[in-house]
């Protein structure tokens, strides 16, 4: 698990996961549970740049331009999502 704010490498975790963007939604499904998984735009945002493997300062930053937020907003917003997607398994990093 990553400390809050570092700079190591955030993923998500290879077989946990099926996913594609349609539409400009996210569809997952978690394979482990076969759980459907949907995520509101800001999720949108930070699915698509933890696919391609990320850092949490830049998810911050990714969600601060794109949404036009405060930083604590998107740190706490970040934190949350991060949360539920480790505690899922899904995350590497």
């Amino acid at each position: 698990m990553t400390t809050p704010g570092s700079d190591t490498e955030i993923r998500l975790r290879p077989g946990a996961v099926s996913w594609r963007e349609a539409d400009g939604e996210v569809i997952a499904l978690d394979l482990a549970t076969s759980d459907y998984l949907g995520v509101n735009a800001a999720g949108r945002v930070l699915w698509t740049r933890i696919a391609d493997g990320t850092t949490e300062p830049a998810l911050v930053d990714a969600l601060q331009q794109e949404f036009g937020i405060d930083r604590e907003r998107a740190a706490t917003d970040v934190a949350a999502f991060l949360a539920d997607a480790r505690t899922r398994g899904l995350l590497e990093g």
